[in-house]
């Protein structure tokens, strides 16, 4: 009787048992190299932001078609910015929402028009005007964000803890990247790609 054959060695025939492990070696060869599978992945988030920046300007856009009584997506974002930090002087509330100062009172105008908010002096400086939610527009938030928050968690359902985290944490890498070199961000075809992000994080 012959002896046995060890699992790496071959037969005196040259030929490599049925057990061997060339076939397995042959799947590994035929998947994607690490560096390549990264690029890819990669490729497909630029994608898949680059959707969303689109997404957002689209909302955006659609601000100039509204009825005169129909609050526009910008006018939301000052309302949220109100409801989440209380009442704020016309600089504060355009640099927290990342718009300039006249546009925010234009804006303001209309929401004290159609009685979402009020403007009156400072409790703790009568030379500052402030502008403060009225109960108007706080129903208007709580109703837009629980609407929000239905849409958000069918969205999302199935999705892990562990890649909420990453996604978490991807986005918040990408803010700081275009925060820091916004022009660069332009060739997201976005066309105000770190204020869109950031108003992403904010949406009602």
């Amino acid at each position: 009787m012959s002896a046995p054959t060890a699992p790496d060695e071959k037969p005196a025939s040259g030929k490599r048992p049925a057990g061997g492990r060339r076939p397995a070696a042959r799947a590994r060869s035929r998947q994607p190299a690490p560096d390549a599978a990264r690029e890819q992945r990669m490729s497909e988030l630029g994608l898949a932001f680059r959707r969303v920046f689109r997404t957002l300007n689209r909302l955006r856009g659609r601000d100039t078609h509204l009825a005169g009584s129909e609050l526009s997506h910008a006018q939301f974002q000052l309302l949220i910015e109100l409801h989440e930090r209380g009442e704020l002087p016309t600089g504060e509330l355009a640099a927290a929402a990342g718009l300039a100062a006249g546009t925010v009172t234009q804006m303001l105008d209309a929401l004290v028009a159609t009685g979402h908010v009020e403007r009156d002096r400072s409790g703790t400086d009568r030379r500052i005007v402030v502008t403060r939610l009225t109960p108007l527009g706080r129903r208007a938030i709580e109703a837009k964000r629980a609407a929000w928050q239905a849409r958000w968690e069918a969205a999302l359902e199935g999705v892990g803890e562990p890649e909420l985290l990453a996604a978490a944490s991807v986005l918040e890498r990408l803010a700081s990247m275009l925060e820091q070199d916004p022009a660069e961000a332009c060739a997201t075809d976005a066309r105000e790609p770190a204020d869109a992000l950031r108003r992403g994080r904010n949406t009602p």
